[in-house]
């Protein structure tokens, strides 16, 4: 494996971080110079560069706690990722950095207010597509992104691999309900990030890292999203990146499928299972298809360590009535999810589905289903 040498990851730490030089710049740099410590040497008046004792510091923190820097021109660097013009030039990981260049992968993004069905969705897939060999990639963010990944976790008996892209720096587990999903992915899989260590959750940089998840891999998944859904900006990155495009289609007076069913008419791939999307990806071949998961979905809301550790995520009967209607869709949603997926005891959700029902926002269905009310 070739290795870029300390000197030279140094002067890539500081060029990067050299106050208005961005990626494109970076390159530039480096094409002319021929190295980072070149450029340096080579750097206009008027840039002021990273200090090389600040570099030093960032690369001895990241040592200390087990964190990889991995240049673009280090050969474990991911190929796919090299494929796309502002590829990041340095990515911070932790966990299993060979999973970087893993033969088939996949990118599942959606809404942070997803629903139950949504979240069920996106777990399930996620579970047979990493039962079937394909890596899933996501951004850890709350909702599809969470589920996906305790999805893919949740595979092969419970040590099924995911990697997470973050916007923040590595060490800057983001939100902050997911701390135990942070480390759960360390565990089982890998976590990366392009920003330096301790950057803090800043709205720029979330869009931003669309790009590398979409980069990682062969096509991206939109499970719900809205027409202003940062996901349609992973697809739109894919596309543009020649990746393929799935989405889920969904009810036409549900909000969270306007943005999917918008990239379906757009030509995006109408997925109802994971052969729709091997199938396109030419990995249906690839191995033996195992048994689809079929008893009860107690892992879509429940992180696949909790049992050994006996760690409860949520505390029970924290949950407000505004967060019961994060859950729901205008399709209607089992109360037994909502349980589930709230940890409400049932008393207490029974209470706050009354008020709900007395305020207009939702109404019964039949066969124990809760709706949002269709306005």
């Amino acid at each position: 494996m070739t290795a870029v040498t300390e000197k030279e990851l140094l002067s890539q730490i500081r060029l990067i971080n050299t106050p208005n030089i961005g990626t494109i710049s970076f390159y530039k740099l480096y094409k002319r110079f021929g190295s980072a410590a070149a450029a340096l040497e080579n750097l206009p008046t008027r840039f002021r560069a990273f200090p090389q004792e600040k570099a030093q510091k960032e690369l001895q923190t990241a040592r200390r706690k087990g964190i990889r820097i991995i240049s673009f021109s280090d050969s474990l660097y991911p190929q796919a990722l090299k494929e796309i013009s502002d590829c990041p030039p340095l990515l911070y990981a932790l966990g299993n950095e060979a999973l970087l260049n893993h033969a088939s992968s996949l990118a599942v993004v959606g809404s942070r207010n997803a629903s139950v069905n949504g979240r069920k969705i996106a777990s399930r897939l996620s579970y047979e597509l990493t039962e079937n060999n394909t890596l899933i990639v996501s951004g850890m963010a709350r909702g599809i992104d969470s589920s996906a990944h305790k999805g893919a976790m949740y595979a092969l008996n419970q040590q099924g691999p995911t990697i997470a892209v973050l916007g923040t720096g590595i060490d800057i587990p983001y939100p902050e309900e997911n701390k135990e999903l942070y480390k759960q992915i360390i565990h089982q899989g890998l976590v990366i990030s392009e920003y330096p260590l301790g950057t803090l959750p800043q709205p720029q940089n979330f869009p931003r890292r669309n790009r590398i998840i979409a980069g990682l891999t062969k096509g991206t998944l939109v499970v719900e999203a809205n027409l202003q859904s940062g996901s349609l900006i992973t697809a739109r990155l894919a596309l543009e990146q020649n990746r393929e495009v799935f989405a889920i289609p969904g009810s036409p007076i549900e909000s969270r499928s306007t943005g999917t069913n918008q990239l379906i008419k757009d030509g995006a791939y109408l997925v109802e299972n994971i052969e729709d999307i091997l199938t396109h990806l030419e990995l249906s071949s690839a191995l033996p298809p195992r048994p689809k998961f079929s008893t009860q979905d107690s892992f879509l809301f429940e992180n696949p360590l909790d049992k050994a550790q006996n760690n409860v995520n949520i505390p029970k009967d924290e949950n407000t009535a505004d967060d019961i209607l994060s859950y729901l869709s205008k399709d209607g949603t089992y109360i037994d999810e909502l349980i589930r997926a709230t940890n409400l005891s049932a008393d207490k959700l029974a209470a706050l589905l009354i008020d709900l029902e007395l305020s207009g926002e939702i109404e019964r269905l039949p066969g124990n289903k809760i709706a949002l009310t269709k306005k």
